[in-house]
């Protein structure tokens, strides 16, 4: 086929939004537009017609038409289904097919119109494909962000750190009877209560009120506890110009709520041994039944930030009984793991790195055993006269996992409206814009294993898949704990905080 233009027009004829792919002046293209709604005839039902020299190939939008401008020796199947494609892409990028809703898009429509036909010939494209190229998402800009996030609540992490070290210096002081210190000031007599504690305002979430006396009396040199609150200041001046520059930063106890795959708040109190249980899940089913692949893999990640407490050893718990396999780090004693099931360095007198995330064991469960899907999903989707009656249910398999923020996302046809909810357990969001029907519950447990919900839209029972789903979870699919940690020597108990998170990075009925 040889595309000439393709065109969004009023029903005179009025071009609203054109993309030549060939040489074509614009007097052309007016021409050849204006002289369309007279050659149509309305008392048949063709979608094409033609004169001697183009074929004009349609389709109705409400008020406007989409039309492609076509030589007359062009396969008029592929025209069609080109149209269609074209179709499909207005309503992506226009929430209403009116005349001002197209202008106001017009240069998304372009570029997504030069994703589909390139020098009048169509590519090989799919509306999938077409949004990924426009929206132009780069991985590398994505770790760049994650990573500068990380640094930034190491920082606070930091400077909380330091503020609550300062603060507990104060009142033991105070306990005794002594003046504060002035933590290395230089020069300076001393510092009261009144002016450490305002540094340390500025520092802390949830700070002490000060007892404010009169007879405060400012340093006269400058202190480390005055750098800390510049340090601070740097800090925050950072992350206001990263602001003004358009990035979105995410603050250390708060969560992006665009992500695809969401995480778990870090704990409140982090131990100076601190471990990590984390697990993602890829499963993929078919909409009649089957388990087609189910992946997961877990890890465990120790971090150790005083060295006192790096020669340590970990007791691990493992019940679990579905087939997964195990493996420890090089620098781990196997052997030990093995028998006693604990996680040790093979040369006992050496000691974990410091300040570092180490992943000390990690294990995968591969399967096809529809048994172990941890959550089911059941479409119906009926054909009616009006289109189709969709009903989808859910089941908790996996009765030890509580899962958290749900979302089950149900492609609906587009340009047809809304769906028309019927029976629905938790809530849902329609989204135009995507096409995406998203059912959405907060938590789902033994206690809530099972919901459904009913809507009707037109459409054929293909429209309805893939189904996505995403959740989180604070209990592992792989009922692996570390129970315990002790000292090489001595066998001592070692205080340590723990964080468990076990997210989807995919999870598809097809």
């Amino acid at each position: 086929m040889v595309l000439l233009a393709a065109a969004v027009c009023t029903k005179a004829g009025k071009a609203i939004v054109s993309r030549q792919f060939v040489e074509m002046t614009r007097t052309r293209v007016e021409g050849l537009l204006a002289a369309f709604p007279k050659l149509m005839n309305t008392g048949k039902q063709h979608t094409f017609v033609e004169t001697d020299s183009v074929r004009y190939v349609y389709q109705p939008l409400e008020k406007l038409y989409m039309v492609l401008i076509t030589t007359k020796n062009s396969n008029i199947l592929e025209d069609l289904e080109t149209l269609r494609l074209f179709s499909r892409v207005i309503p992506e990028y226009c929430r209403v097919l009116e005349e001002s809703e197209i202008s106001e898009h017009c240069f998304d429509l372009i570029f997504a119109f030069d994703e589909i036909v390139a020098l009048g010939y169509r590519e090989n494209v799919n509306l999938a494909q077409i949004r990924t190229f426009t929206e132009m998402d780069s991985h590398e800009e994505k770790v760049f962000r994650a990573v500068r996030e990380t640094q930034e609540r190491e920082a606070k992490a930091e400077m909380r750190r330091k503020a609550k070290e300062l603060q507990q210096a104060r009142r033991d002081a105070e306990r005794s009877g002594k003046k504060v210190p002035a933590f290395g000031g230089f020069g300076s007599a001393g510092m009261t209560s009144v002016s450490s504690s305002s540094i340390i305002t500025d520092s802390i979430v949830e700070p002490e009120k000060p007892k404010i006396t009169s007879a405060a009396v400012r340093p006269s040199g400058p202190s480390k506890a005055l750098k800390l609150g510049a340090k601070g200041k740097e800090v925050d001046n950072f992350v206001d110009k990263l602001k003004s520059e358009g990035e979105t930063i995410m603050s250390s106890t708060g969560k992006r709520s665009s992500d695809v795959s969401k995480a778990l708040p870090p704990p409140v109190n982090v131990e100076s041994v601190h471990l990590r249980v984390e697990e993602k899940i890829s499963l993929t089913c078919g909409r009649d039944g089957g388990l087609q692949n189910m992946e997961v893999l877990g890890m465990v990640t120790l971090r150790v930030s005083d060295d006192k407490n790096g020669r340590i050893r970990l007791i691990i718990n493992n019940n679990d009984n579905k087939g997964l396999q195990l493996q420890t780090h090089p620098n781990v004693d196997k052997k030990l793991f093995t028998t006693d099931s604990v996680i040790g360095l093979k040369n006992p007198e050496k000691s974990f790195p410091l300040n570092n995330d180490v992943g000390v064991l990690k294990w995968r469960l591969q399967t096809t055993d529809e048994a172990l899907i941890p959550l089911t999903i059941n479409c119906w989707p009926s054909e009616s006269g009006t289109g189709c009656d969709v009903n989808i249910e859910y089941e908790l398999q996996e009765e030890s996992l509580e899962l958290n923020d749900v979302v089950i996302s149900i492609p609906v046809p587009s340009g047809v409206g809304s769906p028309l909810i019927g029976d629905l357990d938790g809530e849902y969001k329609h989204d135009s814009r995507r096409n995406i029907l998203e059912w959405c519950l907060p938590v789902i447990d033994v206690n809530n294993k099972t919901g459904s919900l009913e809507f009707s839209i037109a459409g054929q029972p293909n429209d309805f898949f893939p189904i996505n789903v995403s959740f989180v979870s604070k209990r592992n699919y792989c009922d692996i704990q570390v129970t315990k940690a002790t000292y090489v020597d001595g066998d001592g108990p070692v205080r340590f905080s723990s964080e468990i998170s076990c997210v989807v990075d995919k999870y598809e009925i097809l």
